[in-house]
């Protein structure tokens, strides 16, 4: 299954999307386009699969996405509300010459970044939110220098995380249907019982040769890949629920406890109960 391609609909008086998505609207499946994406969430949480980067978003995240990076935004709770607002915009969308003037040089350089993923960060996350934030509502010219605006905010602090490790490039190969297939799979089940025997069959290759075909195409193994996602999901249970430790290992498709705090440890530096703590502590000096 390849990831759905999004398709962009301007109307005759805008050069580029900008608009709000609640859900269920919000709720795309692994997708990609040839527009790039500036996102900034508004509400919920949930888990981030860019790329081969597996995290977690909260409200007040911004992402900048390049083009046709494959991407979706998971909510953890099904009954959970998610309101982002997304914008949308080709790389020439000003003309073909812009970014070939001296004031510009520094765009270029953002939007190839942008093709692993950028997650915002610090200041420039605080900053960049209110002015992303009025983008919707903007008018004629200055919607447009407001976009610009944003851009070179994020360009010239260079306060950011790149997120994913893979090349869009491996994306566009032969194989594309196969490792989307997979990625798909695996967000839509992470919960359940997965062996390589089950992913390699739906690949239609051998374990060994899936192993090393999956490791090729996202540098990492499959079982890395899984315990991300299932993680990721601890995390947010972890924070915005009660549930004991014990629970949440399950509920995330870990056999045993043993085996989760390990591979929780692996990911995150600290057990989880040490990562809730954490949180908790850090929560309270915020308010």
């Amino acid at each position: 299954m390849r990831p759905f391609v999004e398709k962009l609909h301007l109307d005759e008086n805008t050069s580029f999307y900008a608009r709000t998505h609640n859900t269920p609207r919000f709720e795309v499946p692994w997708h990609q386009h040839v527009e790039l994406e500036l996102i900034l969430f508004k509400k919920g949480f949930g888990t981030a699969f860019i790329g081969n980067h597996v995290g977690v978003f909260n409200a007040g995240d911004i992402y900048l996405l390049g083009s046709n990076l494959p991407h979706t935004f998971q909510k953890t709770k099904k009954d959970l509300f998610v309101s982002a607002l997304v914008v949308q915009f080709e790389e020439h969308f000003l003309g073909t010459g812009f970014l070939e003037i001296p004031e510009a040089r520094s765009l270029p350089e953002l939007f190839a970044t942008a093709l692993k993923g950028i997650l915002v960060k610090g200041k420039t996350r605080k900053m960049l939110y209110e002015l992303v934030n009025e983008l919707e509502q903007r008018q004629g010219l200055s919607r447009v220098t407001r976009l610009i605006e944003c851009l070179n905010l994020i360009a010239e602090t260079k306060e950011y995380e790149t997120l994913s490790t893979q090349e869009v490039k491996e994306f566009n190969s032969k194989n594309k249907e196969r490792i989307d297939k997979i990625y798909q799979y695996t967000i839509d089940h992470f919960s359940e019982s997965i062996s390589l025997g089950q992913v390699a069959a739906l690949a239609s290759m051998s374990i060994p040769a899936f192993c090393s075909y999956f490791k090729k195409c996202t540098k990492k193994t499959y079982i890395e890949f899984l315990n991300e996602i299932r993680i990721g999901n601890a995390c947010k249970l972890l924070t915005e629920t009660q549930k004991p430790v014990s629970e949440i290992c399950f509920e995330c498709g870990f056999n045993t406890p043993a085996n989760f705090n390990k591979q929780f440890y692996k990911v995150k530096g600290r057990t989880p109960m040490q990562y809730r703590k954490l949180f908790l502590a850090s929560s309270q000096v915020l308010q």
